[in-house]
């Protein structure tokens, strides 16, 4: 069963292009794997064309940077010939991230553990809601453990919202990965940052949608 995830939010930073990529090269080995880049930046483009350039190749991503009007046949089409989808939304949101959330069976939204990155979160929670789409937050870049952290997952539970168990630390191994075109788990496979990620890729992918 095709999966299409959104990549959402509004605060910049936040880390969506890597995580997106990251989830990508994980999948790539076993699933048929496509990357929808409609910010701005095309951050997630970049990065798939260094690695369409690497030799040998690395397993194969497709990537698609179509947006405005022929988004929602895209994604239509990405939705018919693969099994995840992931889209990396733009941090504002216009008609691109209402098409990207509507098209969406769940979003994620990364939030470091800081009450900015969850204020930030908060036009991303009302647009899902209205478009009836689940959120799970997910801590990214985020300390193994912290007073501040505690505390912002006790308000992110006293508000009712999805909060994933894995999370992403701030590792270095991250961004290098994406600097070369590929995932971390390609990389680094046997570093922390690999088994933050695949345990974050198992957990997304047992998700109920």
């Amino acid at each position: 069963m095709v999966r299409v995830l959104t990549i959402a939010q509004q605060k910049g930073g936040a880390g969506k292009s890597t995580l997106a990529a990251n989830l990508a090269a994980a999948s790539a080995a076993t699933r048929r794997v496509a990357l929808l880049d409609i910010d701005p930046q095309r951050s997630l483009a970049r990065w798939h064309a260094l690695r369409a350039a690497r030799r040998p190749a690395p397993a194969a991503i497709t990537c698609s940077d179509v947006s405005g009007w022929r988004l929602a046949a895209e994604l239509a089409r990405l939705r018919e010939t693969h099994d995840l989808v992931l889209i990396d939304s733009p941090p504002q949101i216009d008609t691109d991230a209402r098409l990207a959330l509507r098209g969406a069976d769940a979003v994620l939204l990364p939030v470091q553990p800081s009450p900015p990155d969850l204020w930030a979160a908060e036009a991303t929670l009302a647009l899902a809601a209205a478009e009836g789409k689940p959120v799970w937050l997910l801590f990214n870049r985020a300390s193994a453990a912290s007073r501040l952290r505690i505390a912002m997952e006790a308000e992110i539970a006293a508000r009712g919202l999805r909060m994933l168990r894995a999370s992403l630390g701030n590792r270095a191994a991250f961004a290098s990965a994406f600097g070369q075109g590929l995932g971390v788990v390609e990389t680094a496979p046997r570093s922390l940052a690999a088994g933050e990620l695949r345990a974050l890729l198992d957990e997304i992918m047992a998700l109920s949608l």
